[in-house]
């Protein structure tokens, strides 16, 4: 009998599966650096479908402008807390020298050259899977060996790393993970791997495949137990799922694409430019990727205008999966209809 990770249509039903099982089934109670929680060891699942990569859970209240933000920041190779800062200023409290990110920053591993090379892992992997049929060679390790010498380490990559295989005309992509906070880390982390995972599909001109995700320690903080159970309690309740499929990333989408897309991202976190929805429309940016500077404008409005009311020709132009996700973050991005 073969045994593979159990398959979900969307990133929710493993999320909502994996809290489920740490809560009522967890195999240990530990206190990794004074953080309490349960643990089970050795958890898999699979996405048939990794465009799925929103969780569609009022009570969680999904910040999909993070998460976009997110993947951006990865595929450009960044590391600064200047940008991903602004969206989450909890990342701050990992940097060593408050400038920086370490094990964290992902994409600066995989999107730049090692020392000693002139192409990122990530560009060498590419190459050898357009070259190679068959290969299973491109894996792209990312926590490295020399993080354990430093003592006290407080950014530590959770990510081992990422496994791409070209098969039959597919992308599939193989995610292995040292340990995944259930509650706030695998939601983002699995956007975020799924987006990467995209990304190369469409470099290489191939269909997007299966991701699989592995995690070592699967854990939840009792300190987020009681959102958890929130969370649990609504899917208890609620009628039927919400059903918000994603489109396909443009197959026009390369470096480039990622470049101008953060140069747009600068000036409105920045606040130097505000946009209309006419004014993202008419950008030199395809329609996939002026969803994510439409939900940077969203959080401009937020974030430096201080609005009680997002502009509503912004939400209108949003995907309707989006928009619902934003209504139940901010109560800014509810409609008046909402709120009634």
């Amino acid at each position: 009998m073969m045994l593979i990770a159990p398959t979900y249509r969307s990133v929710e039903g493993a999320y909502l599966t994996l809290l489920q099982l740490a809560s009522n089934n967890a195999e240990h109670h530990i206190a990794a650096r004074g953080n309490e929680a349960r643990e089970v060891i050795g958890v898999s699942f699979r996405l048939p479908d990794p465009r799925q990569r929103l969780p569609y859970l009022a009570t969680r209240k999904a910040n999909p402008v993070f998460q976009f933000a997110e993947a951006l920041w990865y595929l450009a190779g960044r590391r600064d807390l200047e940008m991903i800062g602004y969206y989450a200023p909890s990342m701050r409290s990992s940097s060593l020298d408050g400038i920086t990110l370490g094990g964290s920053a992902y994409g600066y591993t995989l999107f730049n050259p090692a020392d000693g090379d002139t192409a990122s892992p990530f560009d060498r992997v590419l190459e050898l899977l357009r070259t190679e049929t068959d290969s299973k060679r491109g894996y792209l390790p990312v926590f490295s060996a020399s993080a354990l010498a430093v003592s006290d380490n407080p950014d530590m990559a959770c990510l081992a790393g990422l496994h791409l295989l070209a098969r039959g005309r597919h992308l599939h992509m193989v995610c292995n993970m040292r340990a995944n906070d259930l509650d706030c880390g695998l939601l983002s982390d699995v956007f975020s791997f799924t987006m990467i995972q995209e990304y190369a599909a469409v470099q290489l001109g191939l269909e997007l495949g299966t991701y699989t995700h592995f995690i070592g320690s699967a854990h939840i903080n009792d300190r987020n137990a009681e959102r958890v159970m929130k969370v649990l309690d609504e899917t208890d309740t609620r009628r039927r799922p919400q059903r918000f499929p994603f489109p396909a990333m443009s197959a026009e989408t390369t470096p480039a694409t990622i470049t101008r897309v953060l140069e747009h991202e600068e000036l409105l976190r920045t606040n130097k430019a505000r946009y209309s929805a006419d004014d993202i429309a008419a950008l030199n940016v395809d329609a996939y990727w002026q969803e994510a500077i439409l939900l940077f404008e969203v959080y401009r409005q937020i974030k430096h205008d201080q609005t009680e009311a997002v502009s509503r020709d912004v939400l209108d132009a949003l995907h309707p999966g989006l928009r619902w996700l934003l209504k139940y973050k901010w109560v800014a991005c509810a409609t008046p209809e909402d709120q009634r």
